[in-house]
């Protein structure tokens, strides 16, 4: 390895390290996208809120469903009698609900049996809503500041003033016969209903269009913590289904590449490996590997060669000559192809050749007379050279 080189990979490896440094040193920016994880400290996480249901529900069971809402809820029911084996809350905190029908429908049919569905989300998928029967709208924000509120005055003391993560959305159409309103949100003195119970069989579904009053910071924001208890408090102290953002499958589906690539330090090891490998390949085979010479392969002159000298024979006029080496040549294929002597060619041979050949005796006996009479012609010309060739060419095709 040449100075030259092992200077530029030395440079290259201090670049590396200082910009590993550099990105080591920085503060970590907070992640402020609302995952709604309850094992996420970010902002938007609930891991607060996970940890503190056994605070909320001191005597109750807290159960985390993992898979889906029909493979978890279906394994409580007994079809001998078409009921659950037993009572609780469902728990759902999402900013989306991208649950399915047939798991909808499942949550739906666990409240009927008189348990009981707590759904805080922005977008509640169409069939919860065209079950329940009810509409969403979503206006834009006119300011970042909402007062949220309950309806019930034993909550009075517990609305609150959110600043930062909220939407717009709010019920825009109900079934007042099913439907309780439970709490309101109010943008520039605009109030709208964004907190329900509706009552579904047996039990009840509560929804809640805000779910970013439940995470990290917001229940560490003021005193908002309030307003998270006093909505969960309308659930009964029954079990509780927490519905896990960390739905097995998921958890499997997290490849080692992921994690590393959130890492800053394993990132940037991942990247000076890749780096290295990549200079080392390049290096190491500039080293080894040689050029490899391109042999042309030989060039079949033969055809050449013989056009070569035809045309000389046919520059220098010289037919006897070509006449004499084109009768030499055939009767050379007579004796390789037919076995036939060709020093005497008279009507013997032309019999054994007509036989031999498969040729016309008539054809055969014509191309020998032409060659036993240009034989004995002094002079031969271009005319004779022709019919000659002709004849011969002729016999090769017959």
């Amino acid at each position: 390895m040449s100075k030259a080189i092992k200077i530029y990979i030395t440079l290259l490896i201090v670049l590396f390290i200082g910009a590993f440094a550099i990105e080591y040193s920085k503060p970590k920016p907070i992640d402020w996208s609302p995952t709604y994880n309850e094992t996420h400290k970010k902002p938007y996480g609930t891991f607060i809120l996970y940890n503190e249901l056994k605070n909320l529900f001191s005597e109750q069971k807290i159960e985390d469903i993992k898979e889906t809402a029909y493979q978890s809820l279906n394994n409580y029911y007994r079809h001998s009698d078409s009921t659950y084996v037993t009572q609780g809350s469902y728990l759902f905190i999402d900013d989306f609900m991208e649950t399915d029908p047939i798991s909808t429908q499942e949550l739906l049919n666990f409240a009927s049996h008189g348990n009981q569905l707590f759904i805080a989300t922005n977008y509640p998928n169409e069939t919860l809503q065209d079950s329940l029967n009810f509409e969403t709208k979503n206006d834009f924000i006119l300011s970042g500041e909402a007062n949220l509120s309950f309806a019930n005055k034993v909550f009075k003391n517990d609305s609150i003033t959110i600043h930062k993560g909220l939407s717009n959305i709010y019920f825009s159409n109900l079934d007042s016969v099913k439907t309780t309103v439970l709490g309101y949100q109010k943008f520039d003195s605009i109030q709208r209903i964004n907190f329900i119970k509706i009552k579904y069989g047996k039990g009840n579904v509560f929804l809640h269009l805000q779910p970013i009053v439940f995470t990290n910071y917001q229940l560490l924001k003021s005193n908002n913590k309030k307003y998270a208890a006093a909505a969960l408090s309308y659930l009964p102290e029954d079990i509780i289904f927490f519905d896990s953002r960390n739905k097995i499958g998921m958890e499997l589906g997290n490849s080692v590449m992921r994690y590393i690539l959130r890492q800053p330090a394993l990132r940037w090891a991942w990247y000076l490996a890749l780096l290295s490998l990549l200079v080392f390949i390049i290096f190491n085979a500039k080293r080894k590997q040689r050029i490899v010479k391109v042999l042309e392969p030989l060039e079949n002159t033969t055809v050449a060669f013989t056009k070569t000298i035809g045309n000389l024979y046919y520059e220098t006029k010289d037919h006897d000559n070509l006449i004499a080496k084109k009768i030499t040549y055939f009767l050379e294929y007579i004796r390789r192809v037919y076995y036939l002597d060709t020093q005497i060619i008279d009507e013997k041979f032309i019999k054994f050749l007509s036989l031999k050949s498969g040729k016309e005796k008539e054809a055969v006996k014509k191309l020998i007379n032409l060659i036993n009479y240009l034989r004995a012609k002094r002079a031969c010309t271009e005319a004779d050279l022709i019919k000659l060739n002709k004849t011969i060419e002729d016999f090769y095709k017959i």
